[in-house]
């Protein structure tokens, strides 16, 4: 076995894929994959970069194999405040800004927040310290007793939903720390009972929406997500922008109070 081998074996099981399907769709044949798997032959970074793409495997992860196999990484991690994403940055925040009177937040790929507006930032005053530093991880805001699941109407839905994102997270990236996330979440009081209860309820809704009950009155919102579309840095890659918007007049009409 190789670390190499080992790496291209669990993505390809993790996408379930067969080595003959794997092999064909990256144009290798069968033997030649095997060997790859098995430590016997050791394959060129172009040969991994064919199956890395076929397999849809994260930037962060195309560099550890990489470096499994004895290469240089290609993608490069620049820090979201590094002057070379000056203009990635800018972008960004005016989007954000644009989105007011709306949340608006930009997340890394462990979920943390690294960008946000003001009306996100007023939602976060609900927070306990303990939670919004030294850096404010969605998951936990929303779903710590602490947080705002104390105000969530339809946290045994809300938290069905969240986690199903998270756990298709680590499904995709493979990450342990996104691993170690949801066990910790899991842990909180009543957390498995809420989601057992969520999966079993029926809902007429086009969307989930997170129904909060906050001092100011009842909002009810619905999310989107967004990434970047092609992007060659590790960080540009896990950056995704969540903007939350009203479900109905009486929490627009909150949301632009809590604004003014």
């Amino acid at each position: 076995m190789s670390p190499v081998g080992d790496l291209v074996r669990s993505w390809r099981q993790r996408r379930r894929l067969s080595q003959l399907e794997l092999a064909m769709d990256a144009g290798l044949s069968t033997r030649h994959l095997s060997f790859i798997e098995t430590g016997r032959s050791c394959p060129s970074p172009e040969v991994l970069m064919a199956i890395a793409q076929q397999l849809d495997i994260p930037l962060r992860e195309r560099n550890t194999l990489l470096l499994a196999a004895g290469y240089a990484p290609r993608f490069p991690q620049r820090s979201i405040h590094a002057t070379a994403m000056q203009s990635v940055r800018e972008t960004l925040t005016r989007l954000l800004d644009a989105h007011q009177p709306y949340p608006g937040l930009v997340l890394d790929g462990q979920w943390n927040v690294v960008l946000a507006n003001n009306a996100a930032l007023k939602l976060a005053e609900l927070l306990p310290d303990s939670l919004r530093t030294p850096t404010m991880n969605i998951y936990r805001a929303s779903l710590h007793p602490d947080g705002l699941a104390r105000f969530t109407r339809n946290l045994d839905v809300w938290a069905t939903h969240l986690l199903g994102n998270l756990r298709r997270s680590i499904e995709n990236t493979g990450d342990p720390a996104l691993s170690a996330l949801e066990a910790e979440i899991l842990e909180y009081p009543r957390m498995r009972d809420a989601m057992r209860r969520g999966a079993t309820s029926e809902t007429q809704a086009l969307l989930v929406p997170c129904v909060l009950d906050v001092p100011a009155g009842s909002v009810s919102m619905f999310t989107t997500l967004t990434s970047f579309g092609t992007p060659q840095d590790v960080t540009l890659q896990e950056l995704c922008m969540e903007l939350f918007y009203p479900s109905d007049a009486a929490s627009e009409q909150l949301l632009r109070a809590l604004a003014a």
